[in-house]
């Protein structure tokens, strides 16, 4: 078995060389990996502040100042066959024609037996990559957002937009609402119905007041509890976090976590039937600093750490 390194930051400066995932081989042939990194460079389901589709090649610049080992003592590379595998296809006009080419790169890294981490991207996303991973039986989910992401249609009759993937995935029968879990969801909504959809079908919202009450740790200890041993997607939208640690996405949301509580909770999923994760709605643009896009490559390593500590 052929395990991939970062350029080594002591030969190669981490400003020089092509830009890629943790500095690690660009290859073409997901057969090759045990975890696939990939972008999905798509923002077309964004309803307000567009810039994501720049996510990808930004979180991949930032990446750059990840080290091979995490605080934990989890060095990912010794254990798993990590390489960089490009970005999905999209199509920037062709809302419905994007799905179907995401879903189609996805379903390719799927039967190749790969498991993606993916850098958004607006979290419509993460619909067509539940296509490709639980077309065969529905996955449970640990969602870290702002927002529940289950509204129905918008702007008169659209049923695809970065509010609505979960609900869809629902409909679709690829997300085991059951085995669903979203933590830090808060800040305004536009009806009281918003929730309705989510709790009717088993969703468990833990709102960010409920976290704060409960605890980091006690709330990771549920999450672990409703997914269980099954195939589990874990998605984390940056906007989970406060807007003062991450102030480049779209929709923020005052009141979130902090960075250390992110990380917390990403490790304490160690060890869980992870098949696929994403970090979506970083936003290059609105944060020229950079450090969105860092925090971002931040929580894909976090995320690559948890499943190769439970390998």
């Amino acid at each position: 078995m052929t395990l991939f390194e970062p350029q080594d930051a002591a030969l190669i400066p981490r400003f020089a060389g092509l830009s890629s995932f943790f500095r690690l081989p660009v290859l073409s042939d997901p057969s090759a990996v045990d975890v696939a990194l990939v972008g999905a460079p798509f923002d077309g389901g964004t309803t307000n502040r567009a810039g994501t589709r720049h996510g990808p090649r930004e979180i991949r610049n930032q990446s750059s100042l990840m080290r091979r080992i995490n605080a934990n003592g989890i060095s990912p590379y010794d254990k798993l066959r990590v390489a960089d595998l490009g970005d999905s296809p999209v199509n920037p006009i062709n809302l419905l024609d994007a799905l179907k080419k995401i879903e189609g790169f996805f379903n390719v890294i799927a039967q190749a037996g790969a498991l993606p981490i993916t850098a958004g991207g607006d979290h419509l996303i993460t619909l067509p990559i539940l296509r490709a991973l639980g077309h065969e039986s529905p996955v449970g989910l640990i969602h870290f957002d702002a927002h529940s992401d289950t509204n129905d249609l918008y702007f008169g009759n659209n049923p695809y937009t970065h509010g609505s993937p979960f609900r869809r995935a629902v409909e679709e029968g690829v997300l085991d609402p059951k085995r669903a879990v979203q933590i830090g969801i808060r800040g305004s909504y536009y009806h009281e119905s918003d929730f309705d959809f989510a709790r009717a079908n088993g969703f468990r919202i833990i709102a960010m007041d409920e976290v704060v009450q409960r605890g980091i740790g006690d709330v990771i200890t549920e999450a672990r509890e409703i997914v269980g041993d099954g195939a589990t997607y874990v998605s984390f939208d940056i906007d989970s976090l406060d807007p003062a640690y991450a102030v480049g996405t779209g929709t923020p949301e005052i009141g979130g976590f902090t960075t250390r509580e992110a990380q917390a909770m990403l490790r304490g999923l160690a060890g869980l039937n992870i098949i696929g994760a994403d970090v979506v709605e970083v936003s290059p643009p609105f944060d020229p600093t950079g450090l969105t896009a860092l925090t971002g490559a931040t929580m894909m390593f976090e995320l690559l750490c948890a499943i190769a500590s439970g390998r």
